[in-house]
């Protein structure tokens, strides 16, 4: 791990690896100061180790929570769209090469984006089932693991809410990109030492 840790150092990323998800929660909230913006990509690693939930009660922030409930869609694109210029943006990846490139597919291309350009810092949860060899596995990994169980995830969550499931993969995975830093240290991963997210 030290190895790949050095990696990414040399492509430009704050690299940290911690082993559990208490661990990932204590090392996350350390980039959440006072009185700063704060933007959510979608990510269900953010929301096992519970930093969701410490965002959505921290009341010295601005947070620009799409997931509130009962939000209308135009409330919803207004808050992505300002977590695109926020002093911190937390994200998952969909999987992380072995040479330090992350790889995601975005239904709205919220995330993607953030992790391009706009945010002042990003920090990215990232369990250990997400590294990969290179980028073809990256992308073979999106398609088989990623898309096919947030297709699942958010179909289920559809009938739980009584609407038509509608999630596929022209509507899910439809914004592909590999990055690699290219501002130092503006993105910071936390690798956890445990499988997280999809």
């Amino acid at each position: 791990m030290n190895e790949f840790l050095e990696t990414l150092k040399t492509c430009g990323y704050d690299p940290h690896f911690v082993e559990n998800k208490k661990e990932a929660l204590t090392l996350a909230k350390t980039f959440i100061k006072p009185n700063i913006s704060v933007g959510l990509g979608g990510s269900t690693s953010v929301d096992q180790i519970g930093l969701l939930d410490y965002l959505v009660n921290k009341e010295d922030i601005t947070l620009f929570n799409q997931y509130e409930k009962g939000i209308p869609m135009s409330e919803n694109l207004d808050r992505r769209r300002k977590g695109m210029l926020t002093d911190v943006f937390v994200c998952g990846t969909n999987a992380l090469t072995k040479d330090g490139k992350l790889v995601n597919a975005d239904g709205s291309g919220n995330r993607v984006a953030a992790l391009i350009f706009g945010p002042k810092k990003v920090v990215v949860i990232v369990g250990i089932n997400k590294i990969v060899e290179n980028v073809e596995e990256g992308f073979k990994r999106l398609m088989e693991v990623s898309a096919v169980k947030n297709i699942d995830r958010m179909n289920s969550k559809a009938i739980e809410m009584g609407k038509t499931p509608r999630h596929n993969l022209d509507n899910i995975a439809n914004k592909f990109t590999y990055i690699k830093a290219d501002e130092k240290d503006r993105i910071t991963i936390i690798i956890v030492n445990e499988e997280l997210g999809y």
